[in-house]
């Protein structure tokens, strides 16, 4: 690996012209394919297997031209104070509305009278239009929301207050702002890192450069492929941040060899061939934690999975060949002459020990006290993560400034929580002999199920063989009340199709959100098994032993774990929400837990593979473990903590976002980094490899015999090059390449 990854260093510093017009050319190609591609919609958003889907399935069956998956709206009016809505006044302004909803989109598959549809408060002072589209959310055109928007503002001027809810008015919520503050901390970073403008604008330049490319061509293949534009979201969000940390990796390995007196096209070659190595299984790691998400089994999270694992694989095939193209440009110049000076002073016998040294070397001297603190630590911040509630944001976490929170806030004064959550209840009676009969049945058992507020009357089919019937909760749709009415209509679902053989089924958005978290729950540990499982047999092929890599597991959960209790905290119990900007507390995204494991195992293996790797090195050429803790902490500590501080910049950018999903996000991302890198990785990985010794890099005889050699550490590398000067027989090697 090492050896194959040197030549291919040298031979992008040598073609440097020919590699950074291909790069170039592929940047337009795919901007062209982006800029021609129809706008992408929305993927279909679909959970296979589950209750709530079957009960969609059934719905396009059984009511053609439906629309049941497609976005609705609730168009919320408020009298003014002792007034109400169906005074004359009022109410023919009601009415217009609802005549220009109708001839305002040919995408509104129906809008509903709310004095038709019974839909006015008991005390008179609120109503609501229901508005039903054709498609999804993200399928409605901008002449649609603004048809939408245009009929509220009409009624505010008679005096009534108009709010809107509903889906109709999402849109993916606007985060440039907040990824220029992202990577301008980013450029500081590496500023104060490198020394250079020329080193620190390199990792930026091609970091960027692949985030174009892969954001690109998700761009233009988003309607092939069914991709939302949730997708280039991730796959910007994780592209940029390793994307800068693999060029960062590969240049500062350069600056070293240059410091060390080597020529440039040397120079290039040995970063490529060790640093790259790293690389290539760092990015290995976030590609099988990402494509992992597969498991789960939700069509939409696997595709946003596999864009990301792709923009992964661009960012480092462009640090390892891009990023040795653009060194050969920048010459010395990559070398600062603060930077220069220091890595002269570094080199001499007495020079003054860097932080990482001597950090290392405390570590080395209070490896149990290190160790118990840093344990101690992240399971006390973990304990919150105990009292996790999931569920998926509805308008009520929404900041109390947007209409569709107050148009959510409106219908739980005007007519009780649960109208902002309905269930739909499909009862399929095609194999019942008397479907009218069951249909009642089913009535009668919802209306004896405690917290049910209102049951609509059952609505039939053309054909007579199903029915739909909606059930109002009492209580509000994330609340395990709710929850709990969902699981007792299916329970009676189940003894009613025994005695007449109609099928009970529960759907609707709140009921999709259940089914949707208890799929999360049930792939989590498989996922995990298959993730860590796959990422353990890597690294022990990197660093040839059973303990690192397993403490490398064990680390990460534990920062995960950490984290998920830091995101309990602040957006489930409100503590320091203030500071985030939450307004409201609630239950943590469903897939937020599966979500950290895939993003942050794949991001923390980058710096346990970077860092333990440059140990390993020093170990390997006959340092002492010891010894060779403290030369993987003076060479990679500074480079590890400025690629930690990076990413956690790129992420916590998104905390600035106003959608609450987004927000949460990026917060628990940038807590999940800090912890890892910081204490799991600074600090508990060198206090256990001190106290294992040379226990840490066991590996059982026969293992090693059965395991390839990757040559990660440039064993390999190092003998063929004292063998041969590099000049002779590494040339002639090159031009065959």
């Amino acid at each position: 690996m090492a050896t194959f990854l040197y030549k291919l260093g040298r031979l992008a510093f040598r073609r440097r012209r020919y590699v950074a017009l291909i790069w170039v050319a592929l940047l337009a190609l795919a901007g062209f394919g982006a800029a021609s591609a129809s706008t992408a919609t929305s993927s279909s958003f679909s959970i296979p297997g589950t209750e709530a889907q079957r009960a969609f399935d059934l719905l396009d069956e059984r009511f053609p031209g439906g629309s049941a998956d497609g976005a609705t709206a609730r168009v919320v009016f408020k009298a003014p104070e002792n007034e109400k809505v169906t005074g004359s006044a009022n109410k023919a302004e009601i009415q217009e509305i609802v005549g220009e909803l109708k001839s305002g989109s040919d995408q509104v598959a129906s809008v509903a009278d709310p004095f038709a549809a019974k839909a006015v408060s008991q005390d008179g002072s609120t109503a609501y239009i229901s508005v039903s589209y054709k498609v999804s959310s993200m399928e409605l055109t901008d002449g649609t929301r603004e048809a939408l928007e245009d009929a509220g503002e009409a009624a505010q001027s008679s005096g009534m207050t108009v709010e809107i809810g509903g889906d109709a008015l999402q849109v993916m919520p606007e985060t440039g702002a907040t990824e220029i503050i992202g990577v301008a901390i980013a450029a500081v970073v590496l500023v104060i890192t490198f020394g250079s403008l020329i080193a620190a604008g390199l990792p930026l330049l091609t970091a960027l450069i692949g985030v174009g490319i892969g954001v690109s061509l998700i761009t233009a293949l988003a309607n092939v492929l069914d991709l939302g534009s949730t997708t280039s979201t991730l796959a910007m969000m994780i592209g940029l941040a390793v994307g800068i940390d693999y060029a960062l990796f590969i240049v500062s390995r350069y600056r070293a060899e240059l410091a060390e007196g080597r020529e440039r096209e040397e120079a290039v070659g040995r970063a490529v061939g060790t640093a790259g190595s790293a690389v290539v299984f760092a990015g290995l790691t976030v590609v099988i934690a990402l494509v992992g998400l597969a498991v789960v089994n939700i069509p939409m999270l696997s595709k946003m999975g596999f864009a990301a694992a792709g923009t992964v694989a661009i960012a480092v095939l462009i640090a390892l060949t891009l990023v040795p193209a653009l060194l050969g440009f920048a010459g010395k110049r990559v070398m600062g002459r603060k930077a220069r000076k220091a890595a002269e002073a570094e080199n001499k016998p007495e020079a003054k020990p860097n932080m990482g040294t001597r950090w290392a070397r405390f570590v080395l001297r209070k490896p149990v006290w290190v160790l118990l603190a840093g344990v101690i630590g992240l399971g006390a911040i973990a304990v919150p993560a105990a009292s996790l509630e999931m569920g998926l944001p509805d308008d009520g976490s929404q900041p109390k400034s947007t209409t569709q929170r107050q148009a959510y806030d409106m219908l739980s004064d005007g007519f009780g929580p649960g109208f902002n959550g309905p269930l739909l209840v499909v009862v399929d009676t095609k194999g019942s002999s008397d479907g009218k009969t069951a249909v009642d049945q089913v009535s009668q058992e919802i209306e004896g199920i405690g917290h049910v507020a209102a049951v609509t009357p059952a609505v039939f089919n053309k054909a007579g063989d199903a029915a739909t019937i909606t059930v109002i909760p009492e209580d509000r749709p994330s609340s395990v009340e709710t929850e709990d009415v969902v699981h007792a209509i299916r329970d009676a679902g189940a003894g009613i199709k025994s005695d007449t053989g109609a099928e009970v089924l529960v759907t609707g958005a709140t009921a999709m959100n259940i089914d949707f978290s208890q799929k999360m729950n049930d792939a989590l540990l498989p996922y995990l098994a298959l993730v860590v499982g796959l990422a353990f047999l890597l690294l022990m092929v990197v660093f040839r032993s059973l303990l690192v890599p397993l403490k490398a597991a064990l680390g990460f959960l534990l920062s995960v774990v950490a984290a998920l209790g830091a995101v309990v905290a602040v957006f489930q119990w409100g503590w320091l929400a203030s500071l985030f900007g939450v307004e409201q507390t609630g239950p943590i995204m469903s897939m937020m837990p599966i979500f950290m494991v895939g993003v942050v195992f794949g991001l923390a293996m980058d710096y346990e593979v970077f860092l333990v790797t440059r140990m390993r090195e020093a170990y390997v050429h006959g340092e002492t473990p010891g010894q060779a803790i403290v030369t993987g902490f003076r060479h990679g500590a500074r480079v590890v903590t400025a690629a930690a501080v990076i990413m956690m910049a790129v992420f916590a950018g998104f905390i600035g976002s106003s959608e609450s999903m987004i927000k949460m996000i990026g917060f628990s991302l940038a807590i999940a980094v800090f912890f890892d890198a910081f204490v799991v990785r600074m600090a508990i990985v060198p206090a256990v490899l001190a106290l294992l010794g040379r226990r840490a890099w066991w590996l059982p005889r026969w293992l090693d015999r059965v395991l390839p050699n990757v040559d990660v550490e440039g064993e390999g590398l190092r003998k063929e090059l004292t063998d041969g000067p590099a000049d002779g027989g590494g040339e002639r090697e090159l031009v065959r390449v």
